[in-house]
């Protein structure tokens, strides 16, 4: 009971338009289909009566012919009509549509303004902006800093050069009493490994501060 006092759409009402529209077609399709075969018919008349030599009544079914061939061709007229009228039903629903979904649209955008303050979005904008710029120099201001660091540590590659050379003389230096001091004392007893790493160490820490290395 309820759907029929339910209240039709736009779209209720140009299916049901479409819906008589296709019946419509399919009518004037059945009745031109029709006329053809009448067509076809009277053609086989005429052609017996003209074999029969019955002038006159080649003449009446010669005219009857042209009206049905009148009448089909109309046929033809019809239901592109009712094809225009189809296509023209349809544009208008869509044309319906967009102006309710133009109208919709319009609506949310009177929303959106009202509640949007253009003078709070712009000072958001600019404080965006001077943000940016005061991230950026801060950037640059560290990757200057990375770079001086990075450029003295030639500094640091030099004094580690000079180590490793003072380092390789006194190796040399040790080599040199290592070999000598078999020949001193061969008769000595032979030192333990942590005595000789003892003088080792003592022996380098002494020529380090002789060449002024702490």
């Amino acid at each position: 009971m309820a759907s029929l006092f339910k209240k039709k759409t736009v779209d209720d009402i140009i299916k049901e338009q479409t819906k008589e529209l296709r019946g419509t077609q399919r009518q004037i399709t059945r009745d031109r289909a029709a006329l053809e075969k009448q067509e076809k018919q009277m053609e086989m008349e005429i052609k017996k009566m003209a074999k029969s030599g019955n002038r006159e009544a080649c003449k009446i079914l010669a005219k009857q012919l042209v009206q049905l061939r009148k009448q089909k061709n109309r046929t033809y007229a019809v239901s592109s009509k009712v094809t225009s009228m189809s296509t023209q039903t349809k544009v208008m629903n869509s044309q319906m549509k967009m102006a309710g979904a133009m109208s919709a649209t319009a609506k949310t955008m009177q929303t959106v303004n009202k509640k949007m303050d253009p003078q709070k979005t712009l000072q958001t904008m600019q404080d965006f902006q001077k943000e940016n710029m005061k991230m950026g120099m801060t950037e640059d201001m560290i990757n200057d800093t990375l770079d001086e660091i990075f450029d003295e540590s030639g500094d640091e590659e030099e004094s580690q050069d000079i180590v490793n050379q003072v380092l390789d003389e006194i190796g040399i230096e040790i080599s040199g009493k290592m070999v000598r001091a078999p020949a001193a004392g061969k008769n000595l007893p032979t030192a333990s490994p942590k005595r000789k790493t003892q003088i080792s160490d003592d022996e380098i820490e002494r020529q380090l501060r002789a060449l002024g290395v702490d």
